[in-house]
């Protein structure tokens, strides 16, 4: 098992560009289970969750190869099983999106429940709810969700699947994937408005899926008899690309994030601005100007902000706005609302030096002058993303074990910050 070492307080200064996507490349790739042709996918992240995907697709019958160009290939003429097993699916959430086109296909699928980041309970309910409203039948037995369509298929209908926390990113894919192929004509209400959401639709009707709404709370599918292949490229990684530009914030550096889409992160922009963060918006990058982030007078604002559903404020941003407050001049207040206890990264905070505490859904942080170098813990994927960027400020050498986390859902992420001006290197973690 590896480590990263940083040695904190070099500003960073450069471009970098934006990856593909991760939560959009995902649920792509279980889409190719609803064809008997290759789907050929573009702009596919260097992923170990990628690589999972890749090895629960092998196991249902996929042929799944990545090219020299980073295009991924998936092609599944004959299934080869209706079960993904627990070996791969419970290392990673989002494996849970075969259970759709499976269902679709074969009428019958078999899906471990999923594993992925450990912050508290977040239930697949939302999913089962919408397969059986198209007519499975659906039961959890032996760790494993068992849905099996009527005969003559699933059928069309009309469905709420909204929850307590808002909209389901996971459970919006998985629903529509499978109502693709479901005779007659389909509706989700409440459904996810997330660029991923809509990039996988866009992926389905390149396929010859018929889908109306994308990007709003009602979508409309018609289902049609099968679907073909495609040649679909991912969307940028709006949450990398956050990740980044807060690093140009916290080290009071030139960053220019390229290759990104700022209509996907409005939110952030907005957050960054009320903090007094300077930034420069172009087409397609945005860039923090340099500033003095430590100088009384020039240390970032403090702020409120309260997690949503798209277009609102990511929950997959908000460690890494924490590492971005710790810094900040006053009191700054976090509600998550989208996963009440996704806090594990406080308490590392603490030991370099952050004044944080938890008040329920909330996290109050009182902004220090600095943070001191330590050994940390990552617990989760975005949590580790906030260590690293609490490590390029910190006074001193941070040393951030469990990273096989960030490794999920970034690629390489220090050879991504040396170019930068980054002291960051990867190590094997003889501690472990």
């Amino acid at each position: 098992m590896d480590k990263l070492i940083i040695e904190g307080g070099r500003r960073l200064e450069g471009e970098v560009p934006t990856k593909g996507a991760k939560n959009a490349v995902l649920p792509v790739l279980a889409a190719s289970l609803l064809t008997a042709e290759e789907v050929c996918i573009e702009n596919a992240p260097r992923l170990s969750d990628v690589d999972t995907m890749g090895q629960v697709l092998t196991e249902l019958g996929t042929e799944f190869r990545r090219c020299d160009d980073g295009t991924l290939t998936a092609s599944t003429p004959n299934l080869a099983s209706q079960r993904a097993g627990w070996e791969f699916v419970r290392r990673m959430r989002g494996s849970v999106c075969v259970l759709g086109p499976l269902l679709a296909r074969s009428g019958r699928a078999e899906v471990s429940l999923p594993g992925g980041c450990v912050f508290g309970l977040r239930p697949i309910d939302v999913h089962l709810k919408g397969f059986k409203a198209l007519g499975a039948t659906v039961r959890v037995e032996g760790g494993y969700v068992i849905a099996e369509a009527p005969r003559g298929g699933l059928v069309g209908a009309e469905m709420f699947l909204g929850s307590a926390f808002g909209s389901s990113v996971l459970g919006t894919a998985n629903v529509l994937m499978a109502a693709t192929l479901a005779r007659g004509r389909s509706v989700i209400h409440g459904a996810a408005c997330e660029p991923e959401v809509v990039d996988l639709g866009h992926c389905l009707q390149s396929m010859g899926a018929r889908i109306e709404g994308l990007g709003s709370p009602r979508i409309e599918i018609e289902g049609v008899e099968k679907l073909g292949g495609t040649r679909h490229r991912v969307i940028p990684d709006r949450i990398e690309a956050g990740t980044y530009l807060i690093a140009g914030a916290m080290t009071g550096g030139r960053v220019r994030v390229t290759g990104c889409r700022p209509a996907h992160l409005l939110a952030l922009i907005d957050r960054l601005r009320e903090a007094e963060v300077p930034l420069e918006i172009g087409e397609d990058w945005i860039e923090t100007q340099e500033y003095e982030p430590r100088k009384p007078g020039q240390r970032p604002r403090s702020t409120e902000v309260t997690t949503h559903a798209f277009p609102g404020f990511p929950t997959d941003l908000q460690a890494q706005w924490m590492s971005l407050m710790t810094m900040a001049e006053g009191i700054s207040l976090i509600c998550e609302r989208i996963y009440p206890d996704r806090y594990m990264h406080l308490a590392e905070l603490a030991r370099m030096g952050a004044e944080v505490r938890r008040e329920g859904s909330m996290a109050i942080v009182t902004g220090t002058k600095s943070l001191s170098g330590a050994p940390v813990t990552a617990s989760d994927l975005r949590a580790s993303a906030a260590l690293v960027l609490a490590g390029l400020v910190a006074v001193g050498r941070t040393e951030i074990h469990r990273i096989y986390h960030i490794d999920r859902g970034y690629e390489r992420i220090e050879e991504r910050l040396r170019p930068l001006g980054a002291r960051i290197e990867r190590v094997s973690d003889a501690t472990v």
